[in-house]
């Protein structure tokens, strides 16, 4: 008799790719009307299994049952029609299309030949309203925040009848206001029935939200247990193999001369709106400037505008001493910049490219990498296994497309590629994005690292626990101003939030 308490169950479950083992006979049961978190660090195997639990893989071996009886998913649309829904972390939205029209594209409500709109958004509004899910259905999904953008994916699965719901690193790109609802929203669902797994790194989040958690490690189930059985500590040790710092050991510093220099800088968008109004920041020599703020508020374009990757209408941005508003990026880069970007598929890494010629993407055309126009295979090759022995980047081969990697593995390329070269300044983009906590510790140590050597290093960044461990000074960001600069020493999590929303503003605050 089938066992209706298990609501899937994965059984030896093995998936190669060339040269890797991505899961290495992985059994995981889900039971009915849980929140089941996968636990691993980047490259442990856990979106792999998903992505078979999903038809989007096909296991080598094992196989999968729900509710007692075995299945073959073939594909995406066979897992949506079995009830298996999926939100994936880079999210499959329609930018141009509105909500309503993406939560029902391939499953749209007609009326005759046409598509009836009025009784789409009265479902789509019904749907919101159950789950908590606030949505403006008419919006379209290019005009909308990353959190409501979400929304609308989860709203997608639901729209599909999805008992059994999969969210890949579903806080890696949210405030940390929009994580609290996130949260909430998946015990809502839980307490409704719904079976949740929830692929993650973030141990303050298992522990707040999760019933069990599996630890994968290296493609392999370290163990299986209850969340109340367990402590943020031990799953780190569990999912590492060994015992992680929490907490980045910084030695007091004294800045020196100023790094980077902006004065006045404004910055308009496409429709002529000033996303960064007025800025003015500097960053000097041995230190960490972090900058604080709610996705949307400037931080992004301050970062760029810096990296030379877009244009400011008025202001000055100064490098080293040196005026450089408005130049190229390989001219910053040739001033002393170092960029780790905030999307590292987009600007980070030419994804079909070997990490070999991704590390020397800054300086392919320069000695010892070239000569006479002509690069040195063997020069590059080097240098590749040198950087990816020193910071332990996992690959199976310096010749591996970059694009086969986890992750933080490509994390760790670029952050090596930028920091090797030693640049004056170092700007940090939401450098520990959807990153483990191993991968984690390891890029902290890092910025730290590189600003103890002398360097300047500008840290943006959602997480608080993140700027408060690492900065030296944070900048708090809002509506493209500068609202106040605090001492990590000096302040907390709710003084930032208060700032962060524009509730408060420190006078005399230009950092």
């Amino acid at each position: 008799m089938a066992n209706t308490e298990i609501a899937v169950e994965l059984k030896g479950i093995t998936k190669r790719f060339p040269g890797i083992v991505a899961n290495d006979s992985i059994s995981f049961q889900l039971r009915k009307g849980e929140i089941h978190a996968l636990l691993g660090e980047n490259g442990a195997g856990k979106s792999t299994l998903m992505n078979i639990l999903f038809g989007l893989y096909q296991p080598d071996e094992g196989h999968i049952e729900m509710y007692g009886e075995p299945v073959v998913i073939q594909n995406a649309r066979q897992a949506i029609q079995l009830g298996i829904g999926m939100v994936h972390q880079h999210f499959k939205l329609v930018q141009p299309f509105t909500v309503t029209e993406n939560i029902i594209l391939g499953k749209e409500t007609v009326k005759g030949i046409r598509l009836n709109r009025a009784e789409a958004v009265k479902r789509v509004g019904e749907l919101s309203k159950r789950y908590g899910l606030a949505v403006e259905p008419e919006a379209r999904v290019e005009d909308i925040s990353v959190g409501m953008q979400q929304r609308v994916e989860i709203l997608k699965a639901l729209y599909r009848g999805a008992e059994i719901l999969i969210f890949d690193e579903p806080t890696a790109v949210l405030t940390p206001q929009e994580i609290v609802e996130l949260l909430a929203v998946m015990k809502r669902l839980a307490a409704e029935g719904k079976s949740i797994i929830l692929i993650t790194h973030k141990l303050k989040e298992i522990m707040q939200v999760a019933d069990r958690v599996t630890v994968i490690r290296r493609g392999k189930v370290v163990d299986s247990l209850d969340v109340n059985e367990t402590n943020p500590d031990d799953l780190a040790e569990r999912m590492v193999g060994r015992n992680v710092r929490f907490d980045i050991h910084k030695e007091p510093t004294t800045p020196g001369n100023p790094v980077l220099e902006l004065r006045d800088v404004i910055c308009k968008n496409q429709e002529g709106r000033a996303v960064l109004d007025g800025i003015n920041l500097s960053v000097r020599a041995g230190e960490i400037v972090g900058i604080a703020g709610v996705d949307g508020n400037g931080q992004t374009e301050l970062a760029e505008i810096i990296a030379g990757l877009r244009k400011i209408a008025s202001g000055t941005v100064m490098l080293d001493g040196r005026n450089m508003t408005n130049s190229r990026p390989r001219e910053m880069t040739r001033a002393g910049l170092g960029h780790v970007p905030e999307d590292r598929h987009k600007h980070g890494l030419v994804l079909d490219f070997s990490m070999a010629e991704n590390l020397v993407l800054q300086s392919y055309n320069q000695r010892p990498f070239a000569r006479r126009g002509f690069l040195k295979r063997e020069a590059i090759n080097r240098h590749a296994e040198k950087l990816i022995d020193a910071f332990d980047v996992r690959t199976p081969s310096i010749h591996t497309a970059a694009r086969a990697l986890s992750g933080g593995n490509q994390q760790k390329g670029i952050i090596a590629r930028e920091t090797e070269r030693e640049p004056k300044l170092l700007i940090a983009a939401q450098p520990t994005r959807g990153l483990d906590i191993g991968a984690i510790e390891f890029v902290h140590t890092q910025l730290v690292e590189s600003r103890n050597r002398g360097n300047a290093v500008l840290l943006v960044s959602f997480e608080l626990d993140e700027i408060l461990r690492l900065s030296d000074r944070i900048a708090v960001i809002y509506e493209g101003r500068i609202v106040g600069e605090l001492l990590p020493q000096h302040t907390n999590d709710r003084e930032l939030g208060l700032m962060m929303a524009g509730s408060l503003v420190k006078e005399g605050g230009s950092a």
